[in-house]
């Protein structure tokens, strides 16, 4: 049996539940489905949820396991996949590096670790470099295109 077959089979057997489901949510009703949620009671709700967490990880798996397999069977794309990454790995070391970490009082009442704090400017700082490296080669790339014509 190819595979093809199998993801149609699989396909047809979730979206057959998935519909099975909706209709069991539509014929229950909002307002029954909120007085049983105020109580506690999720099972209208539920088994749809739970089909769109199975969905997603079946999803995930499958990329990655196909994103993996076009990746090892060639060698460049290997070696670029690992240049990029390592380009990465170097932008959010640079980010560490210039993050200061204060503790913070948040609105709850907890207070953030100074090495949390140094974790989220990490992320801030991550953001804007790869920002200003996206925008710069948009421009870049605009640039050529006119100098080009």
């Amino acid at each position: 049996m190819k595979i093809q077959n199998i993801i149609k089979i699989i396909s047809a057997i979730i979206s057959v539940l998935a519909a099975f489901f909706l209709f069991r949510i539509i014929g229950t009703g909002d307002d029954d489905i909120k007085m049983a949620a105020t109580m506690g009671d999720f099972s209208a709700v539920s088994p749809l949820v739970e089909l769109a967490r199975i969905i997603i990880f079946i999803t995930i798996a499958t990329t990655l396991i196909f994103s993996l397999l076009g990746l090892f069977s060639d060698r460049a794309k290997l070696k670029k996949a690992a240049i990029s990454i390592g380009l990465f790995l170097c932008v959010i070391g640079i980010s560490y590096v210039l993050s200061e970490g204060v503790e913070t009082p948040l609105k709850d009442g907890e207070v953030l670790s100074a090495s949390g704090s140094k974790w989220v400017g990490t992320g801030i700082r991550t953001f804007y470099i790869l920002a200003v490296i996206a925008i710069s080669l948009m421009i870049l790339s605009g640039v050529t295109k006119i100098i080009k014509k």
